[in-house]
């Protein structure tokens, strides 16, 4: 069973009624039926008090703008080997300060080069948090790659799933 339209409703609904204009061709719209109205009126509704403005504290700027992910059509291409990966680092078996020091070799060589995606394998470590897995995506986000990073993304499963990361280059300038 519906419910009736309150004496405050239909006031509204009248207010915002009274601004539409009925389109060329077209009668005013009819009024809403009146629900049974009470007979006698009962006390005032309370007037809301305007809810207060609660000031959050502003978030900090993060330190170091990460790359953005790769677009999506562009993930989509990769994936389904439309675009190709042009070049591969495996990074099993490194440190990392060496495993660092390739990545940033191997992507300004890279985006050198004229290539536009490369696919960063990083292993998912002993039980799926491996250290190089960790660090990799701040290390796209050092400052020193800017010019070189389009941005980033873990890759499908046929090429590595979260133990892999596709890299898109910028074009070189």
């Amino acid at each position: 069973m519906k419910r009736g339209l309150r004496p405050e409703e239909l006031k509204l609904w009248a207010i915002v009624a009274a601004t539409v204009r009925p389109a060329a061709g077209r009668s005013a719209p009819a009024e809403p039926p009146h629900s049974q109205a009470p007979t006698a009126p009962g006390p005032p509704a309370p007037i809301a008090a305007p809810a207060p403005t609660v000031r959050s504290k502003p978030r900090p700027a993060p330190a170091v703008s990460a790359p953005a992910d790769i677009e999506p059509g562009r993930k989509r291409r990769i994936v389904r080997e439309r675009d190709p990966i042009d070049r591969t680092l495996d990074l099993h078996g490194l440190d990392q300060d060496r495993a660092r020091a390739a990545l940033l070799g191997f992507l300004s060589h890279a985006q050198s080069q004229g290539e536009r995606a490369v696919l960063v394998i990083t292993g998912k470590g002993s039980r799926g948090d491996g250290v190089l897995r960790r660090h990799t995506p701040d290390w796209l986000a050092d400052p020193s790659l800017r010019p070189v990073v389009a941005g980033w993304s873990f890759a499908h499963r046929r090429h590595g799933g979260e133990g892999a990361i596709y890299v898109a280059l910028k074009r070189r300038g």
